[in-house]
């Protein structure tokens, strides 16, 4: 079992097809999961106390991934929260980093490194 505590890893990433690989992969090594396709759905989500982790696309319709980890870090949530984006760059990197971000990596995002960034968040809360 990867996640002993039973923490939520949270995906929230406009991209269907990724949602359900992601959450597959995760499931079928133990973590509990929820996806979400926006921002504002996770927003609207009601039981936070659960949450382990975010992986979170940096680009997404409505509220961006920044947008979202900004406003958590505003309302001083703790969850750490790992960036996902396919259009990487030195500026985002920064502004990630600089917003609270706990890891940020690039698509197609290889596996062990997004595991690896996982269990060491869930570990870190």
């Amino acid at each position: 079992m990867d996640n002993p505590n039973g923490r939520v890893v949270c995906i929230v990433d406009d991209d269907a097809s990724l949602r359900r690989s992601l959450s597959n992969l995760l499931t079928s090594v133990g973590f509990r999961v929820r996806t979400f396709e926006s921002a504002e759905a996770f927003l609207e989500s009601a039981d936070r106390d659960s949450i382990g982790c975010i992986v979170l696309d940096v680009r997404m319709a409505g509220m961006t991934g920044l947008e979202l980890l900004t406003h958590l870090a505003a309302t001083g949530s703790r969850i750490p929260v790992i960036m996902l984006t396919a259009h990487a760059d030195e500026e985002m990197l920064r502004r990630s980093l600089e917003a609270g971000a706990f890891a940020f990596l690039e698509k197609p995002v290889r596996t062990p490194a997004l595991l690896d960034a996982i269990r060491r968040a869930l570990a870190s809360t």
